[in-house]
């Protein structure tokens, strides 16, 4: 996961970029960037680590104009430790653009291979971002040739992404700027990839605009929510006029990745007309009736795994009437361990991260609620931490189900061989974990806590779970090249 940020603003941005790009931390912390433009040049800041670390007092003077692009990245392609990699990407033709991007392609390798001897076009990442970047310029320079067009307009945009729908596939959110036109954002035909709309409205009714991954961009900055983007949708925002808005997808299905309201949004986001800490109070809901009919009738107390997991672990301890404590205590100053580069790192990170609170165990039969059982990492940790903090009894439950498939649209499990769900059943899942107890939410019972906020959502990317991939390009030969690809990373 990643997340990104573009305004366009009658005041300097680079203050509210970076205030909009803090809040949007917990969808990556290995590498940031800003870019901003003034008259036609552009301002460009990026390097490896969180916002904080990366801008400081001096980087943020030389980032000067009234628009700009953000992104903070989570490395599911490209080399993680190569400051390069860092987005914004930048072309200087046409025009120039930079762009940023959350989600993954699937055809990266069909579009390299094109992008260099077709478009004969310069790629100097491994990034499927800046193949992207170079597909969308190839895009608009086609469209403006064949039109026999010197200057950029609203159409020859939207032309330039239904050119781009037709030819990639996979995961995409994408903010653009133009340099002397205005910004760009679009979302791909699924709506995998979250993105939202927003403004500041001045006395005088002038519009700033932002679009940001989640809406809390928008509370931080004083912006007010809008609306989602639609997948396959454009919007333009000129410089010179008002935002214009358009369906750029032949056959646009709104599908959103369940795993942004399981884990990876903050809890105070709206995200496609759904309250995320509403849909995880739904979740704990939902699966209190999992619990009593798989679980023993001994549970002394409920606990989270925090952070993401409390919403759910406060309403199922409700549903349960049984207490409900703060048993792990987060220290705060360590990043979420599942985008963590590294299988070790997140092993190791796991007891910094946190501390059990002794007198909440000894002597009890304790329910850790998680939002999710991926690697099984983090929780064989937990468990074991807790049993020695002196719990009788360990039960765990989930509030998604079972992650038994790879992710190819931008959460970084790519490989079968890391899912602990991944050929066992529930109860050697337990028996791996050291757990006594585990419980997995139903898929259809996630399915119906979101939907109870917007009936609307009728599909979901689920691939996780079911192994069923929305852009059907996915086989058995992708699969086993991406296990190997992430074994020689």
């Amino acid at each position: 996961m990643c997340g990104v940020l573009g305004v366009i603003s009658q005041e300097p941005v680079n203050q509210i970029i970076y205030d909009g790009l803090q809040v949007l931390q917990h969808r990556g912390q290995d590498a940031a960037g800003i870019l901003t433009t003034e008259g036609l040049r552009f301002h460009l800041h990026k390097g490896c680590g969180m916002v904080h670390d990366v801008f400081q007092t001096q980087h943020m003077r030389e980032l000067t104009g009234n628009a700009g692009i953000a992104h903070i990245r989570y490395p599911t392609s490209g080399n993680s430790k190569d400051p390069n990699e860092s987005q914004p990407f930048y072309v200087n033709s046409p025009y120039g653009i930079a762009l940023a991007h959350n989600g993954n392609l699937t055809n990266t390798d069909q579009l390299y291979a094109e992008v260099i001897q077709k478009d004969l076009r310069h790629v100097n990442t491994t990034s499927d971002s800046e193949i992207l970047l170079n597909v969308f310029a190839h895009s608009l320079a086609n469209v403006l040739s064949a039109t026999s067009e010197r200057q950029i307009t609203d159409e020859s945009i939207f032309q330039a992404v239904r050119q781009l729908h037709r030819r990639v596939r996979g995961a995409y959110a994408v903010v653009a700027m133009i340099a002397g036109y205005g910004l760009v954002a679009f979302r791909d035909p699924y709506g995998i990839r979250p993105l939202v709309l927003g403004h500041f409205v001045h006395e005088d009714g002038h519009q700033d605009w932002m679009v940001s991954s989640e809406s809390v961009s928008f509370t931080a900055t004083g912006y007010t929510f809008v609306r989602d983007v639609a997948p396959g949708e454009a919007i333009v925002i000129p410089f010179s006029g008002s935002l214009k808005a358009c369906q750029c997808a032949d056959n646009p299905q709104l599908s959103p990745c369940l795993f942004e309201y399981v884990y990876f949004a903050r809890p105070d986001s709206l995200m496609d007309g759904v309250s995320i800490y509403q849909a995880r109070l739904n979740m704990g809901e939902m699966l209190a009736s999992k619990v009593k009919q798989e679980l023993p009738d001994d549970i002394d107390v409920i606990m989270p795994i925090p952070d993401t997991s409390r919403p759910t672990a406060l309403q199922l301890a409700h549903c349960l009437n049984i207490p409900y404590r703060e048993g792990l205590i987060k220290n705060r100053y360590i990043g979420r361990t599942f985008i963590m580069p590294g299988q070790v790192l997140r092993r190791k990170s796991v007891r910094k991260k946190l501390s059990p609170v002794g007198c909440e165990f000894v002597g009890k039969n304790v329910l850790l609620v998680d939002d999710s059982i991926v690697r099984g990492t983090t929780s064989r940790e937990i468990v074991e931490m807790v049993r020695q903090s002196g719990a009788k009894k360990v039960y765990l439950a989930s509030a998604a189900p079972e992650v038994r498939f790879p992710n190819v649209y931008g959460i970084d499990m790519p490989t079968r061989e890391e899912l602990i769900a991944n050929g066992r059943s529930v109860q050697e899942i337990a028996q791996e974990l050291g757990a006594d107890g585990v419980v997995f939410q139903n898929l259809d019972d996630l399915i119906t806590a979101i939907q109870r906020l917007n009936p609307d959502l009728q599909r979901f990317d689920a691939s996780c779970f079911t192994g069923e991939y929305l852009t059907q390009d996915i086989d058995e030969a992708y699969l086993l090249r991406l296990s190997k690809n992430k074994k020689s990373a």
